[in-house]
């Protein structure tokens, strides 16, 4: 096979990722055929610099016609904030290894580019000579600067503290045959796929990514910001319905899983692993929000909805300012939106409402307050979360109660606050 050849088959096998990048807003006179050319050849560049895994990019900035980089070998991440001193190889002090793994976490935590000042600095304090990448066409006006950042992104790491993320587990899995963990499994991506199908049915486009835990997956929205999270909020909740639908339907009760769901905003790393020669066309997440997702549902109960207990700065896309939002807020904002969604047909009846809360007691002025739940995992950490209800109410047929009821928290854990 000569080498073009094999280029061909490299181009062929990696193709498929494309569609990902479409849900960035095409520059202003470009055409999508234009876009795809332009992702293809930055892509194809930045390929060659990554030399199969070997190298990463920590940084970038962009020039009129191309990109300068910081790329190294990947040891560096933990070389560079362990590394010896220069002075006879002794350990480095315990106040420069904070100082250094704080700046690089800023770095990782970048969602875009650098300035230019600021990619100086950093180069000097990594010890690397930039990498110049000249393109055919400006970063900006052949791609927008937020598509470069998702391209370059396959070939680095990212720290993301904002993005939200869903984890979904089937109750009683181990306990299965092969056999019927598989079609279990194959049912919840099937109830996936109709909820993002629903959903797109209102152009509401998520570009979600999802990875498999064995026995569910986690879930997550490409794209940051509190529209972004809300959108996925949504998504949950039509999975969810769809899942609890094909339950009602179908003949025998282990062909569709039972879920227990969890939704929760922190941090973790976002990085793409290698697929043969290729890195992979998704993402995988690991880091706090994952770990923390896995124990809330170490605890939860069958049919059991929870939302843990975050307070984040989180991009508005409407005027591109950081907000402070935590769970109760985030769960108030996904209220409007659910209501544009009436009408939307649902297991073969038009929705008219959609519902969504935290759950808590009434009180003297038959109010309702918000519960909030303190659990331990295995290791004897404690997790706070939230009880969600989600109640879809149809225009024929009856309603799908989504989650457990307030009154059923004594078998979960008893409330340490009440708001």
């Amino acid at each position: 096979m000569g080498a073009s050849t094999r280029l061909n088959e490299v181009i062929r096998q990696r193709k498929s990722w494309l569609d990902g990048f479409m849900a960035y807003a095409l520059p202003e006179g470009l055409s999508e055929a234009e876009l795809r050319d332009h992702i293809v050849t930055l892509d194809q560049l930045l390929y060659g610099l990554w030399n199969l895994g070997e190298n990463l990019v920590y940084a970038w900035t962009p020039l009129p016609q191309g990109l300068r980089l910081l790329l190294a070998p990947h040891p560096l991440l933990t070389e560079y904030v362990q590394g010896q001193s220069q002075a006879g190889g002794e350990a480095l002090p315990a106040a420069e290894v904070q100082r250094r793994s704080r700046l690089l976490d800023e770095v990782l935590a970048q969602p875009g580019h650098l300035a230019d000042t600021q990619f100086e600095r950093l180069a000097a304090e990594f010890g690397l000579e930039p990498v110049q990448l000249a393109l055919p066409f400006s970063p900006s006006a052949g791609l927008g600067l937020s598509l470069v950042a998702a391209i370059v992104a396959r070939y680095g790491i990212r720290l993301v503290e904002d993005r939200a993320v869903i984890l979904f587990d089937t109750v009683g899995f181990s306990l299965l045959t092969p056999l019927q963990q598989v079609v279990q499994l194959n049912s919840l991506s099937c109830s996936v796929n109709a909820a993002y199908a629903k959903l797109l049915d209102r152009e509401i486009n998520i570009n979600f990514a999802r990875t498999t835990t064995g026995d569910g997956f986690y879930i997550w929205n490409r794209m940051r910001g509190i529209e972004a999270n809300v959108e996925l909020y949504q998504l949950l909740q039509f999975i969810l319905a769809d899942n609890a639908l094909a339950r009602e339907r179908a003949q025998r009760p282990e062909s569709v899983p039972q879920l227990r769901a969890a939704f929760h905003v922190g941090s973790h790393y976002e990085f793409y692993q290698s697929e043969g020669l290729n890195p992979t066309s998704f993402s995988y997440l690991v880091g706090q929000v994952t770990i923390e997702l896995a124990r809330m549902l170490e605890r939860a109960l069958p049919g059991q909805i929870l939302v843990g207990k975050f307070s984040t700065l989180m991009r508005d896309e409407q005027d591109g300012q950081q907000r402070r939002i935590d769970s109760l807020g985030f769960v108030e904002r996904a209220r409007n939106p659910l209501k544009q969604l009436g009408g939307l047909n649902l297991g073969g009846a038009e929705i008219d409402e959609i519902a969504c809360y935290l759950t808590g007691r009434r009180d003297e002025r038959g109010e309702f307050g918000i519960s909030e739940f303190e659990i331990s995992d295995k290791h004897g950490l404690p997790h706070r979360v939230y009880n969600a209800k989600i109640n879809i109410h149809r225009r024929r047929g009856e309603p799908i109660y989504l989650g457990l009821q307030e009154e059923e928290m004594h078998k979960f854990s008893t409330p340490i606050a009440r708001t």
